[in-house]
This record gives structure tokens, sequence and C-alpha cells, in this order.
């Protein structure tokens, strides 16, 4: 029996090293795949690859980025808008690894991409990086399937008709892709340039949308710093393009909390809480804004860019309160629209009217309520008319009046309108910016405070940008608004002080 059993042991084979270290390395290969079902896995798992001497430091806004872009892979997300601060990851999430991941984790090796950036130096760069992690032995060897064919400087692609075609921002005309993906469109150095801003957002207007293999399905990702309020996540705002807007300041604003269609909020609940505090901590933070300055900053870490020439009103003079003192001393003051929004061609951004009521108390002046809309010369009346019935006839309203014949008789016209109310048209003098002068040092003292309402932030995105944003309505309301209340007139008031 003994024997037997010997013999049965004997015919046994023992697996060689080679076959256990072979098994071994298979159960690690699918281990990793399995990590690699999510963007944000892989991401971790193939970072060896590019950075083999860096550390991989991770932040909660890479898992953010990543779950967008893979609702986008998903087929949720078309239009794609990131905005993000330079050093965060950026380029390699949205540029490198996503497309790579699309290939081989996410099996669309036939996947087509079209990619661009500013300078053609960092559209190489991004090429070079994929190439070289698709066609490294780590990437080969768990996806094997994945072979190229053709595998250039600026472009490359595989034998299941997936490619990846590279070309700088100012040459985007020709080329197609599934995923166009714009990686920084401006530079630092030419986004203040009217004429290059203008030709890189008209690029990305009139060409952009043509470059997409299916219209109705392909993506467009726009991932970039902000730099100016007129740049291309500007045009894309203003004109309500329909994108998915991803916007992650470097130190929290609660007024202006990220939210998007798949559910994401930003988790961030202190105000001034860091983005990123793993690679740019408070002190790193403290130490580049005295370099960088406010305007830099403001751009391209909180993404909220104000022109250089701004400054007048700052965001941090207007206290908000929940309620203004009774007082008498009250008046609406309304700036119409120079031009019908219908008829105002060659601008996706026209110019809105707005009624600001205004009230003083103890000399403290409180913007209670701001109306504003596009309307058209007949819709403007129909504002006019329905605001003041849900005010009263109490309340003093200001109708500016143009210069001219046609400017007094417009003004006579819309105070017979309102027959019954206290209302007078005034002629203004001087510039908006001397207009506002008088106004803005009582801002900067404190002195002037918000009601709190939905028309906050709008009001405070706009002063915060005169005299060089794109609207200075509100503005022009508030100034008329605290000269009537100061002088019952609305002269040059900055000149008569």
């Amino acid at each position: 029996m003994t024997s037997l059993m010997l013999s049965n042991r004997s015919s046994v084979r023992l697996p060689t090293l080679a076959e256990i270290w072979a098994e071994r390395a298979r159960r690690e290969a699918e281990r990793i795949r399995e990590r690699c079902q999510s963007l944000s896995g892989f991401i971790r798992e193939a970072w060896h690859v590019l950075e083999p001497s860096q550390p991989y430091v991770h932040g909660w806004h890479i898992d953010a980025i990543c779950e967008h872009l893979e609702a986008v892979t998903e087929g949720d997300i078309t239009r794609l808008l990131i905005n993000i601060p330079p050093g965060t990851m950026k380029s390699l999430v949205a540029s490198v690894f996503w497309p790579a991941w699309e290939w081989g984790p996410r099996g669309l090796p036939s996947m087509r991409y079209l990619t661009t950036s500013y300078a053609e130096k960092y559209v190489k760069r991004d090429s070079r990086r994929m190439r070289d992690l698709v066609a490294s032995d780590w990437y080969r060897s768990l996806w094997p399937e994945i072979e190229l064919q053709r595998a250039g400087e600026m472009s490359f692609a595989n034998t299941r008709m997936g490619n990846r075609e590279g070309v700088p921002f100012q040459s985007l005309t020709g080329g197609r892709g599934d995923r166009v993906i714009i990686d920084d469109p401006h530079s630092t150095e030419t986004a203040e340039s009217d004429a290059e801003r203008e030709a890189t957002t008209r690029i990305f207007r009139e060409s952009v949308p043509t470059r997409l293999n299916n219209p109705a399905s392909s993506a467009i990702v726009v991932i970039m710093q902000r730099l100016h309020e007129k740049d291309v996540s500007g045009q894309i705002l203003s004109l309500g393009l329909g994108y998915d807007h991803l916007m992650l300041p470097m130190e929290f604003d609660p007024r202006r909390r990220c939210s998007t269609s798949i559910g994401f909020g930003d988790p961030r609940t202190v105000e001034g809480e860091l983005l990123f505090p793993e690679r740019f901590p408070r002190a790193v933070i403290e130490r580049d804004k005295k370099v960088m300055g406010a305007y830099a900053v403001a751009g391209q870490f909180q993404q909220q860019p104000a022109p250089r020439s701004g400054g007048m009103f700052q965001r941090g003079d207007f206290e908000i309160v929940d309620a203004a003192p009774a007082t008498p001393n009250r008046v609406r003051r309304w700036d119409f629209a120079a031009t019908d929004p219908k008829k105002q061609k060659g601008s996706g951004d026209p110019d809105w009217t707005v009624g600001l009521l205004l009230s003083e108390y103890r000399g403290t002046y409180y913007v209670e309520h701001v109306v504003r809309d596009r309307k058209s010369p007949a819709g403007v009346e129909t504002l006019l008319r329905n605001t003041a019935s849900q005010d009263g006839k109490a309340l003093k309203i200001v109708i500016p009046q143009d210069p001219g014949a046609a400017g007094k008789s417009n003004a006579a016209h819309l105070i017979k309108l309102l027959v019954g109310w206290n209302v007078r048209a005034v002629l203004e003098s001087g510039s908006k910016v001397d207009r506002a002068k008088p106004v803005s040092a009582q801002a900067e003292a404190g002195n002037i405070k918000l009601v709190r309402g939905p028309w906050n932030e709008a009001f405070l995105e706009e002063v915060s940008m005169f005299p060089s944003g794109a609207h200075d309505d509100q503005v022009d309301a508030l100034s008329g608004a605290f000269a009537e209340l100061v002088t019952g007139s609305t002269y040059n008031l900055g000149a008569a002080l």
C-alpha cells in the first residue's frame, strides 16, 4: 500500500519556478485590470510609466475630473468645460490618461481624438506622453490588442482604426474626431490682446463644431484656466452653449459652489478651503499669490477673471444683509439697453435693461433689489410698468433720457406709461467712470450693502469687473440711484465733489 502511494505521488508533476512566476504575474495583471476599470484607478496604476521618479500625489479633484470624463465616455455628457488652476494635472488626466484608458481598459480602441492647445510644443508633449504610455511594456502586457502602426510626434494610430491627431489651436481647420480635446486654447501672454483673443474665440465658435465625426454624439472637452472674462470659457458661459461646467477654484468660494448634471457638488464647506493642499499647501498658495498679483490670482487660481483696468469696486466691499431699515429715502433707477437684443447682431451677449432699487438710512445705502432682463422695446415697457406696480406709488422712479429729440420723446412716452407714479427723466453728463466714482468711494468705505437675493451674484460679478467688463448696466443704475438720493439729480457728482 505504501509503495502504491509513493508511486502515485511520483507521477504528479510539480509546477516549475517559471510557471509559478507566470501564474503570479497573470493574477497580478488581473488585479491591475480590475483596478483600471475606473479612470482614476488607471491613473494610479499607470503613473509610474510616465513619471517613474515622481511619486503619485492624489487629490479629490482628480476623482471629480475623472467622473466627468467617464460621463463623456458613457455618452451622458457631450459638451464639457473644466476650469481648474494650473499644476493640478489637468493636461495629464484629460489629454493623456483618458484617451489611453478609453482605448485599453474601457475597450474602445477605435476611438479617434483630435487634440489641441495654444502652442505646438504642448500638443507634441501630450501626444508623446500618450504614445509612450500606450507603447510601454506595462500597457502592452495588459492590453496587447492595442498595437501602434503609425507613431509620429503629433499623431499616431493603432491597428484597430483608432487614432490621435494633434494640431495647434490656431490651425484647427482640418481633422475630425470622436473627441475634440481643447487644452488651454489661450496663452497667458496673448489672452489680453483683443486681436489674439478674438481670433481664438472665433476659431472656437466657427471651427470646433465642424471637427466632430458625429455631430450628435461626438464630444467636445475644453479644459483650461481662466485668463480673461472674454476667453473661450467666457464665450461658452455667456452664450449659453450647453456645456456641463466643472469649475474648481484654488480657494473655495461658497457663493460660487460648483454643481453639475451628474450629481457632483464641490465637497468643500469652509470658505477659502484649498483645492489640492497635498501639492499646494497654504504657505505655497500665499507665496505664489504675492508674485502673481490679484489679476492673475482671480483668473488662474479662482477661475473668476477680472480686467486689469478694473478695481473701482471690490466684491469684498459689499456686505450682504437680510433686510434694509425702513426709510422714505428710496429710489428705483433704470438703465435701458441701447439696442433691442433681437436686433443686436454680431454679439451673443447683448446689453441688459436694469432697474435698481437703492435706499439710504443714516448714511448707509442699501441695494434692496435689482430687476435685470433682456427685452424688446415692448417688453421693456411691460417690465417697467409691472415693476412699478409691485413697488407701489410711494417709490420714486428715475429713468434716463438720451440726448436729442428722440431721447426726449421716448422719455415722455415712458413717463406717460407710468401716470400716477412719482417718475421723472434725467439727462446724464460725464463718463460712466466719472459717475461711478462717488458711489465707488462709499462702497470702499463699507457704506453700501446688498439685501440678500438671487440677483446678488450677477451684481457682484459686474461691479467687480467695472469699467472694463462686458456690461456696466447695473453700475450705471447704481450710480444714478446714488446721485438721486444724494443730490436729487444725476449730474456729474464726481466733478462736483
